[in-house]
């Protein structure tokens, strides 16, 4: 089967953020945050690729960049071919007739003096879509029934706070789909709802995709959700994508050692399940003040001197899947359905490790006394320091 066409083509993307605080900053060097540091990506037809990572790590801002509400500080961001971080004037409003975005908190996206006709009829009006006021009702009426906000005519000429939370987003949706974009970014899209709709909302967004082959970019910090929704995923860490895969790979054969540690904090809803947790060390660096070598290197337990010295780039370790690390081959992460040792016989001394004593474990798996893991420092087979 033939690949789809490539709608997006992200190559090196950076945007950096200039930091002004206080009177003595006019007569010290300029400094940046490093919101998104150089990454790199396509998007296919009909494709939903998910961006996960901790708060800060630049998943908006990438989405912001996409849809132009952010000017890049530099790379290509290739939307069929045409470079749009140089579009300006009239190009760049056409180019945002077919770009849309879905705002993570609808009880703030959506004007409370406005009515359901006025939110969603707003873009037509923008780009001079419709001739009369009738064509416009009945455009609207038909991106709410999209949208299932069924009898679409019971909601036009309400007000935002006559809504609940599902049928806001709701209409934000139908917001972004009136002017049937060939691109929508989906930012936290379900975070700010109940659990209960969650699901509505999410089934909603793929019946979308499949009626109408929209590819979506779906940000998210919930792995669960992320991987529920999306073809593939990508794991961002200070500005940088370190790990993008098909959904299933990034789950269930995580390369990258934050990855590992990502899916370690996804709680499994079974209370008899053995989870082991991978801590992560040390404190998140600060955007404006970037480590050197790889941006992982100061939390990581597999790191070695490399590490520190040269940044590693996005790879494909095996095929379609993309890694940026020094030594993914050679490391064995944690899997989510890994053993978890809670007792045996130490690697080192080789005397028993009771259940409930202090101990620690690789991921080959072997258990350790703590006192004989603090000797031998790390595991030389998979790789992981203690």
């Amino acid at each position: 089967m033939a690949e789809e066409p490539i709608v997006f083509s992200v190559k090196n993307l950076v945007k950096y953020f200039s930091v002004k605080a206080g009177f003595g900053s006019m007569f010290a060097p300029e400094r940046f945050v490093h919101a998104v540091d150089g990454v790199s990506f396509d998007i296919r037809k009909g494709e939903i690729v998910g961006m996960v990572g901790e708060s800060g790590c630049g998943k908006t801002t990438t989405g912001r960049l996409l849809t132009r509400l952010e000017t890049p500080t530099s790379g290509q961001m290739l939307f069929h071919g045409t470079d749009i971080g140089k579009l300006e004037g009239r190009q760049l409003k056409e180019f945002r007739r077919k770009v849309q975005m879905i705002f993570q908190d609808p009880y703030e996206s959506l004007n409370p003096r406005f009515t359901v006709y006025s939110t969603v009829s707003e873009p037509l009006v923008v780009h001079g879509i419709g001739e009369s006021y009738d064509e416009r009702e009945e455009m609207a009426a038909r991106a709410l029934e999209s949208a299932e906000l069924k009898p679409p005519e019971e909601f036009l000429y309400r007000y935002p706070h006559e809504l609940s939370g599902g049928q806001r987003q709701r209409v934000a949706i139908a917001r972004a789909l009136v002017l049937r974009p060939e691109f929508v970014v989906a930012d936290e899209p379900v975070s700010m709802l109940d659990v209960s709709i969650r699901a509505g909302i999410m089934n909603l967004m793929l019946k979308l995709r499949d009626e109408y082959d929209i590819p979506f970019m779906f940000i998210s910090h919930d792995v669960s959700v992320t991987r529920y929704m999306s073809h593939r995923i990508a794991v961002m860490y200070l500005g940088n994508i370190v790990e993008l895969a098909p959904s299933e790979d990034i789950i269930k054969n995580p390369m990258h050692p934050y990855t590992e540690a990502l899916l370690s904090a996804v709680p499994i809803p079974d209370p008899k399940a053995k989870h082991g947790r991978v801590e992560i060390r040390g404190e998140l660096p600060s955007p404006i003040d970037i480590p050197p070598g790889c941006y992982f290197h100061p939390r990581c337990l597999y790191r070695r001197g490399l590490c520190s010295e040269i940044k590693p780039p996005l790879r494909e370790v095996t095929p379609g899947h993309f890694v940026q690390c020094h030594f993914a081959e050679q490391i064995k992460t944690r899997k989510p359905d890994d053993i978890v040792l809670e007792s045996g016989n130490c690697a080192v001394c080789g005397r028993p490790v009771a259940k409930g004593t202090s101990s620690v474990q690789c991921n080959c798996p072997k258990i350790y006394h703590t006192d004989c893991a603090s000797q031998v420092k790390g595991c030389q087979v998979c790789m992981k320091w203690f």
